[in-house]
């Protein structure tokens, strides 16, 4: 089984190093990766992945660094054996969805943001082609709609999930549940809008032209117009799908859109192998 992993306690870092080969990289990256991380280096698990020569430093290459903490990683790992499940593979959320952008989409030489919205944290990646070149995690999510809800009537959690899908209309108007997501979708594009300019100013010259959207926050409407006006890019939400063939007889049509977008980073595990890189 493959799972992945995501938020504070994950670290990943585009950095340079001394070029050199991957066995004598394997060797000093507790020393290079020292530098980089918040976290005491014995308490976390490390990887890598060398990207090529660097353009602009003769002499150095691009590596990927990925750092877990070892106590969240052991967590997902003791969880997936209580379920009576063999774990294989524990992979990076951002890693994942860029396998499913990568296996459905064609991206040219521009830059692309893929922007996963989840319950309780929204992850930002912007790729130039395949290649990564900014990541960032937000603590909003879809969890904070549930919460206003909750805030405005007495509700449980579980209840509040289906108000927010306008199951229950006796208990929540329309009105005061278009208030509550215009208000949340706001604060999210406020710090999607503070991350791509932070971006903006490492890469003055990469503008974002096109912006994929997953998790369950993809499907709300307001949330991808407002996006593309303040990004000024093309919003769409991710098919990860789309490259498949899917039975009719077994798949609604619109049971498949409606869970697309929260499919994306499961359809990206769905695709490793054990021992691949």
């Amino acid at each position: 089984m493959a799972v992945s992993i995501g938020g504070y306690y994950v670290i990943v870092k585009k950095i340079s190093v001394q070029t050199m080969d991957e066995e004598k990289l394997q060797e000093t990256i507790h020393f290079e990766a020292e530098q980089y991380i918040p976290f005491d280096i014995s308490d976390v698990n490390l990887d890598f992945q060398i990207l090529g020569e660097s353009e602009s430093n003769p002499g150095q290459m691009n590596v990927f660094l990925v750092a877990a903490k070892k106590e969240m990683v052991n967590d997902y790992i003791n969880l997936v054996n209580l379920a009576g499940l063999n774990p294989c593979i524990v992979d990076v959320e951002a890693f994942a969805l860029q396998n499913a952008i990568e296996a459905n989409y064609e991206l040219q030489n521009e830059n692309t943001a893929l922007i996963d919205i989840g319950a309780s944290k929204t992850s930002l990646n912007i790729l130039k082609g395949n290649s990564s070149l900014f990541m960032r995690d937000v603590s909003l999510g879809c969890g904070q709609i549930n919460q206003k809800i909750m805030s405005l009537i007495e509700c449980s959690f579980e209840e509040a999930e289906q108000l927010k899908y306008g199951d229950k209309p006796d208990r929540l108007t329309q009105e005061d549940l278009k208030g509550i997501i215009s208000s949340v979708v706001t604060d999210w594009c406020t710090e999607i809008r503070r991350a791509l300019d932070f971006f903006y100013s490492t890469y003055p010259e990469d503008q974002i032209k096109r912006i994929i959207l997953s998790g369950g926050g993809a499907n709300i409407d307001e949330f991808r117009e407002l996006l593309a006006t303040e990004a000024s890019a093309e919003v769409e939400s991710i098919n990860p799908f789309k490259n498949l063939k899917i039975d009719k007889k077994h798949f609604d049509d619109a049971f498949i859109k409606q869970i697309a977008p929260q499919a994306a980073i499961s359809m990206g595990l769905a695709m490793r192998k054990v021992d691949d890189k």
